[in-house]
């Protein structure tokens, strides 16, 4: 892992490949080790990035709220320290969300966004899952979600394997090792505290429907929507609500998978992001990078110069035959003369 100095802490981030930067962005509770197994088949056409967020993974846990604005903010930090300009990011779950939000305040810093299992515009409790109602009305409970999230370590022991069955013990220990006491999990209690349901809570509602007006204005954007089945947070009408407001989107189906899709279908989803990316040109060839990028540029450049040359030359030759007939035109042009 690296780590790089963001305001008051630090963020840590894995790096592979080179060229054209692509971020992906974990949710609550995972980390960017999330993104192992969809990372390398981006690595070879891309620079990949992929942060654990503030206070999660490896990353530092200041003293502050957690909020949504709050992940923002270091996320912002983050570019700014690794001096990230045109990116395109990746993001499931909150990292879509942060995704969406960042390119509504940044645009020039985004080429394109892929999200799946995210929160792409408020909902409603009447919207929300039905059986993860009851379980996140009690974590926005006070006292109750403190008992729940900080005591129970719920999110880490009881809901990764309700949505994720297969994680495997080892890859969930990597999950559990950056909690290990009650404070430490602070981060992961405000997450479902920060959902805007039935507008609550408002300021987040207000940038989720930013980033709502920036999806429906930017249709020179790419945007790539991976569905699930079941589907939790991207149900059908969300995709059709998705299809009718979205501009410049595709949809691509990957399979049944659970919630935390990337340890389901990570072939599958680094498979569809990979052709995402060729098929608008966001990236590099495979096995490209920047070598590649500056090999395209020389052999473009050389190109360019045999096609000066053959023009010149042909530019050439038809001044030739241009003087050739005139000459051939003169002594005509004096037997008619004499004939006179």
């Amino acid at each position: 892992m690296n780590t790089v100095e963001v305001l008051d802490s630090h963020l840590a981030y894995t790096e592979t490949g080179e060229g054209e930067a692509v971020v992906f962005l974990h949710g609550n509770p995972t980390s960017s080790h999330i993104w192992r197994n969809v990372v390398p088949h981006v690595a070879d056409r891309a620079r990949c990035l992929a942060p654990d967020l503030i206070g999660m993974g490896s990353s530092g846990k200041p003293d502050i709220a957690y909020r949504f604005a709050d992940h923002a903010r270091y996320l912002d930090a983050w570019f700014d320290a690794l001096r990230l300009d045109r990116a395109v990011l990746v993001g499931y779950d909150w990292g879509g969300s942060l995704a969406l939000d960042l390119a509504a305040r940044h645009p020039g810093r985004v080429r394109g966004v892929a999200l799946l299992e995210a929160f792409v515009r408020p909902m409603t409790w009447a919207e929300y899952p039905a059986q993860a109602v009851p379980l996140f009305q009690a974590l926005r409970t006070p006292g109750e979600g403190e008992r729940m999230a900080l005591e129970e370590n719920w999110f880490i022991e009881t809901a990764l394997r309700a949505t994720n069955p297969g994680i495997s013990d080892a890859d969930l220990a990597v999950y559990r090792t950056p909690y290990p006491d009650p404070a430490s999990r602070r981060p992961l209690l405000q997450w479902p505290r920060e959902i805007p349901l039935d507008g609550e809570p408002a300021d987040v509602r207000d940038r989720f429907l930013a980033y709502g007006g920036w999806m429906a204005d930017t249709p020179d954007v790419p945007k790539l929507l991976l569905t699930v089945e079941p589907g939790s947070l991207i149900s059908p009408e969300i995709v059709a609500w998705c299809r009718a407001n979205v501009a410049g989107l595709e949809v691509e189906g990957i399979g049944p998978a659970g919630h935390h899709a990337p340890e389901d279908r990570p072939d599958e989803i680094g498979r569809a992001v990979a052709r995402w990316l060729a098929r608008h040109r966001l990236t590099a060839a495979p096995e490209a990078g920047v070598r590649g990028i500056a090999a395209s540029e020389a052999a473009a450049s050389e190109a360019a110069a045999s096609e000066a040359a053959a023009s010149e030359a042909a530019a050439s030759e038809a001044a030739a035959l241009r003087a050739g007939a005139g000459e051939a035109a003169a002594p005509q042009a004096g037997v008619r003369e004499a004939a006179r």
